[in-house]
């Protein structure tokens, strides 16, 4: 089920600036997503499931030399489970975005005087919270098995601020793929493309022991860059250097995103006008 607005809850977008139809549009984003747990439940269990395999399949690489120094191995996934779940769970709002074209309320919110970028910046500002809701709860529940930032409260701000901006990076790519087909099953079809994307960099392992032309590939894939910002915050301490590195890498992919999602929106008030 989604959560919908009545025809005079969209007229009243009239009244209010652009930023407050964005937050108001974000509101229904960060709503509608709660209500439906099938969008992100699975954003959830999986990178959950998958790092207890891993770390139990795994858990004797730790002591492979030129493995990072850590305690466990989840510890070493901590940083990769939180940029899973991100990225799974961004997936869903280009869903959403595709759901709106296919019920026909985003012609509802076109016919009415609402800002048009405020209509994708509220589905972006709803993938952001969500991504940070995802790093908190990730965090939380790594401590009680050992698996502790060790950089503290500003090296897990840091991993908040990270999942919010690949949120909206990733959440720009599925909201443009979404505005082009207009069709739920396309995005979802990008599932699989994002899980390649993230198996084919240091994840799972760290890129200095792999060999051949998948370390090649891991070694030049940003999520690998992104990945190892973020793990630097959590298994060495916090380092200011290696943190924007890491956002600045999401943001230049959140930049290039929306610039995209901005031209399929365009595109698509074009063929509805």
């Amino acid at each position: 089920m989604t959560a919908t607005l009545p025809e005079h809850a969209t007229a009243g977008y009239a009244t209010v600036s652009p930023v407050a139809q964005a937050l108001l549009l974000a509101r229904r984003s960060v709503v509608g997503t709660m209500r439906q747990p099938q969008m992100w439940m699975p954003s959830m269990v999986f990178p959950l499931m998958i790092a207890a395999v891993n770390s139990s399949a795994m858990s004797r690489s730790i002591g492979l030399p030129g493995f990072p120094e850590v305690d466990s191995f989840l510890v070493f996934l901590l940083p990769a489970t939180i940029v899973q779940g991100v990225m799974f769970g961004a997936v869903a709002g280009g869903t959403d975005i595709a759901l709106d074209i296919e019920n026909g309320f985003f012609d509802r919110l076109v016919a009415s005087p609402v800002s048009r970028i405020s209509i994708l910046i509220g589905r972006l500002s709803g993938a952001a919270v969500l991504g940070a809701v995802q790093a908190v709860i990730f965090m939380a529940l790594f401590w009680p098995f050992g698996a502790r930032v060790a950089g503290g409260p500003a090296a897990a701000l840091v991993l908040v601020v990270l999942a919010m901006v690949l949120a909206i990076g990733i959440g720009g790519i599925t909201a443009a793929m979404g505005l082009r087909t207009g069709s739920q099953e396309a995005v979802q079809n990008s599932f699989p493309v994002v899980f390649i994307l993230l198996f084919v960099s240091s994840a799972f392992f760290p890129t200095g022991l792999m060999g051949g032309w998948y370390r090649t590939v891991a070694e030049a894939n940003p999520l690998s860059w992104m990945i190892d910002g973020a793990r630097h915050q959590v298994i060495i301490g916090f380092d200011a250097s290696e943190a924007a590195a890491a956002i600045g890498i999401a943001g230049g992919f959140a930049v290039l995103t929306i610039a995209f999602a901005v031209t399929q929106l365009r595109r698509r008030l074009a063929v509805s006008s």
